[in-house]
């Protein structure tokens, strides 16, 4: 496995390495002690699944608040999204920037998104299977959110920001500049 340092202190890409033949491939995709040893001391303690089944489906952007934060490992097993993490750590240098990369079950590479941070993600192609570990069990009562298009943010989403597939919730969620501080640097 390899490791790359991305712009936002605490954000990590993981890239597992693949063993492949004409048969296809063998990968390790995660490791406890060396997570442990290379990115965080932390414990998982729940994987979740999601599909997305449209183009341009947009999910997020969520966190969870305390006692109920969480990290999260996350990965594309089936198509192609942009991932992306906004740092709401009061007093951080990068405050309310973002950091978007693709990931995809071609690439195999995974994004770390530690707690103070609000994730989300953009569908590419149909039928998007995400699969992610978490430090904190889900919990209704601390679930937050951070509005996907503030332009406060600039988020450059890779789709027409009008054509987005949302729910409800996320069509709702406030601005940075309306977002009680729950995490500090």
């Amino acid at each position: 496995m390899k490791i790359e340092t991305l712009p936002i202190a605490g954000l990590a890409k993981i890239i597992p390495a693949r063993l492949g033949d004409h048969r296809g491939y063998f990968s390790e995709v995660f490791k406890d002690g060396w997570f442990r040893q290379n990115v965080l001391d932390t414990t998982f303690v729940q994987e979740n699944e999601s599909l997305s089944a449209a183009v341009g489906t947009v999910r997020g952007l969520h966190f969870q608040l305390h006692p109920f934060a969480q990290g999260k490992l996350v990965r594309c097993i089936a198509g192609r999204i942009f991932d992306v993490a906004v740092d709401i750590r009061i007093g951080s240098p990068t405050y309310g920037k973002w950091y978007g990369t693709e990931l995809s079950m071609e690439n195999g590479e995974q994004l770390w998104i530690p707690a103070g941070f609000a994730h989300g993600f953009a569908t590419l192609v149909p039928n998007c299977i995400i699969s992610y570990k978490v430090t904190a069990p889900y919990d209704a009562t601390s679930d937050r959110g951070l509005l996907w298009s503030d332009p406060d943010i600039g988020i450059q989403w890779p789709l027409p920001l009008d054509s987005a597939v949302l729910s409800d919730k996320d069509k709702m969620q406030p601005r940075l500049a309306e977002l009680s501080s729950s995490f500090s640097y």
